[in-house]
């Protein structure tokens, strides 16, 4: 349990810092809109964003209500289905969490691509929900263009392996990070529709 408390304060005090730190705009270099419309975050809403992501009310709701669900479920058995257990499953996602963002950041940012989620400017049913589930593989590249989104899938994966070969029981495996990574990108899918049909 000291770990996890450890993990909690450390991950809050990350936080912090990280807001701490975030750069200013630059009113030097003006965002430019593209012809399809689409306009590059500046480096400072690109890092308000990135620490958002790891900290921010959705963050923190999605590995409560992951960690309430996987504690009911018991699983891992390991950690138990009480308090103690709900804790080390909401320290545990929040770590997920940390490395999936800060990996999806450092490579969109060296790759200059754009990961986060757009709504579809089509509103037809068909193509809202195209945008919805593809959106999780891919992302934007500085003229906003969609391509391939490896900072998400590698990051989902990264976490995922991560979190199953270091501070998950003993049986726990890189397999078994393989498959829960799938299973994030497949949970993500779905957030997006919801943010596409239901969040306005």
């Amino acid at each position: 349990m000291k770990f996890y408390t450890f993990a909690l304060f450390f991950i809050l005090a990350l936080a912090v810092f990280a807001d701490s730190q975030t750069p200013s705009p630059s009113p030097a270099q003006p965002a430019t809109t593209t012809q399809n419309g689409y306009v590059r975050p500046d480096a400072g809403t690109r890092f308000k964003r990135y620490v958002k992501g790891m900290f921010g009310p959705e963050a923190v709701a999605k590995n409560v209500v992951s960690a309430g669900y996987f504690t009911w479920r018991n699983s891992p058995e390991e950690w138990g289905d009480h308090w103690e257990g709900f804790g080390r499953r909401f320290a545990s996602g929040m770590g997920k969490n940390v490395i999936k963002q800060t990996t999806i950041y450092g490579l969109d940012e060296a790759f200059k691509l754009d990961s986060a989620y757009y709504k579809s400017k089509d509103k037809s049913v068909g193509a809202r929900v195209r945008n919805a589930l593809i959106s999780p593989v891919t992302a934007r590249d500085k003229n906003g263009n969609r391509v391939f989104g490896f900072p998400r899938v590698v990051g989902t994966y990264t976490a995922s392996i991560v979190a199953a070969e270091t501070w998950y029981p003993a049986r726990y495996n890189y397999k078994d990070g393989l498959k829960s990574g799938t299973i994030s990108l497949g949970v993500n899918a779905a957030f997006n529709l919801f943010r596409e049909f239901v969040w306005k």
